[in-house]
């Protein structure tokens, strides 16, 4: 398993581009079994996650390859598989939002409740009362959600959560809505930058939508659709991470290919923490004069500061010149990261479901073990920042959502050295 050996305490400096959007590219994905002719994605990541779906969509019935140019081709060859197993489901979440587009379009869908990242409870019920509100018959069964359905038809559906809207939950429903026969109306939908453009996507393949980007989404249902070609948006999780590793690190970086209003909190709060910010049409640069000023940050739904961005803010606030706090309102026990950072000098504790983080004026060099996805990439950035060399394991995490974050890094001025063993 592979794990990075990072030499701390270099400025980052110079320009880098983001990739394309993971949590974007994996519903769209899921949403080209709904096609009736190839599709095309561009700017889709070379990322772990996007691997392990084009194998689920392999077992699928769905030819996933990948062009010279980089793009993704996905075309149906076989519409009887109906079954997404336990085995690839278990390694990410977004592999359940295969059960919207395989109900929608084959009438049968078997699909494994999901895994991912352990970042605490993350239920599916809001999902299926979504699907059943479309007229799916559903059943648990040995680990699998069963659902079955004629023909679905149009509902009013509320998709409220106990945390906010439900961003899977969103995809899901809005795939299986766009062949349901009437107008559906979801409320209470997920507004993310990756729901809209997931949306976009469909309406490219024939699909009737309105209100994409709004709490309520009106979907006229239609007896077919398409292929398309896509390009899909900019990472705006990656965008972020690279910000708030040149701003630990005391560097000058411009982050180009990402739209600057997906991550308008984000500057908003480095803003805030005495970061110089200056942003155009597709970039954003921002120079760091030092550490970060003391200050809170909330996760929760958009347009607030990404979960996926929660661990990544704890570790720059490990530096701030006071007490700084990080609260998580979408998933409120991701916080395993908080140990690993502890072993790196930080001086953070959980009070009440919220991160109190005092800052120190260095952090040390330790080995770190990546616990999921965006905790190996505070890891990293806490790393940039640390005095000597930190080893940080399991960092295949990494990978599952960062396309060759080590070396982005590297080409801005970082040391760190990937070792496979």
């Amino acid at each position: 398993m592979s794990h990075l050996k990072i030499t701390g305490g270099t400025p980052l400096n110079g320009a880098v581009e983001a990739a394309g959007s993971k949590n974007a590219s994996l519903p769209i994905m899921a949403a080209s079994i709904l096609a009736t002719a190839p599709v095309r994605l561009r700017h889709v990541p070379q990322v772990e996650d996007v691997r392990t779906l084009s194998m689920v969509l392999a077992e699928l019935g769905l030819d996933v390859s990948r062009c010279e140019d980089g793009d993704l081709l996905l075309r149906t060859v076989d519409q009887r598989p109906v079954r997404a197993r336990y085995e690839l489901v278990r390694r990410m979440r977004a592999s359940f939002c295969v059960l919207g587009p395989l109900l929608a379009r084959r009438a049968r869908a078997v699909v494994a409740l999901p895994g991912g990242c352990n970042i605490g409870d993350r239920p599916v019920d809001v999902h299926l009362r979504g699907l059943a509100a479309l007229g799916a018959r559903l059943k648990l069964q040995h680990g699998y959600i069963v659902a079955e359905a004629d023909r679905l038809h149009a509902a009013e559906i509320d998709l409220s959560g106990p945390r906010g809207p439900t961003v899977t939950g969103t995809a899901n429903v809005l795939s299986a809505a766009v062949l349901a026969e009437g107008t559906t109306v979801i409320s209470a939908a997920a507004t993310e930058p990756e729901i809209v453009d997931l949306g976009r996507f469909l309406v490219k393949l024939g699909a009737q939508i309105e209100g994409l980007g709004t709490p309520v989404i009106c979907v006229t249902g239609v007896e077919q659709l398409d292929g398309a070609e896509h390009c899909v948006i900019p990472d705006r999780i990656e965008a972020a991470t690279l910000l708030l590793a040149a701003a630990i690190t005391g560097g000058s970086v411009t982050v180009r290919a990402v739209v600057p209003e997906d991550i308008a909190e984000v500057l908003k709060k480095l803003g805030e923490a005495g970061f110089a910010v200056e942003k155009g049409p597709d970039w954003v640069s921002i120079t760091s004069p030092g550490p970060p000023l003391p200050i809170d940050i909330v996760a929760e739904p958009y347009p607030g500061i990404p979960t996926d961005l929660q661990s990544q803010w704890t570790a720059l606030l490990c530096l701030g010149r006071g007490r700084s706090t990080v609260e998580d309102r979408v998933f409120p026990n991701r916080f395993m990261h908080l140990a690993e950072l502890n072993r790196l000098g930080a001086s953070i504790q959980r009070r009440n479901g919220v991160a109190v983080i005092d800052g120190v004026d260095e952090l040390t060099a330790a080995a770190a073990a990546a616990p999921d996805l965006r905790a190996a990439a505070a890891l990293v950035i806490a790393a940039l920042a640390a005095k000597g060399q930190t080893v940080v394991r399991q960092c295949h995490h990494l990978d599952r959502g960062y396309e060759r974050l080590d070396e982005k890094l590297n080409r801005l001025g970082a040391t760190i050295e990937r070792c496979e063993r």
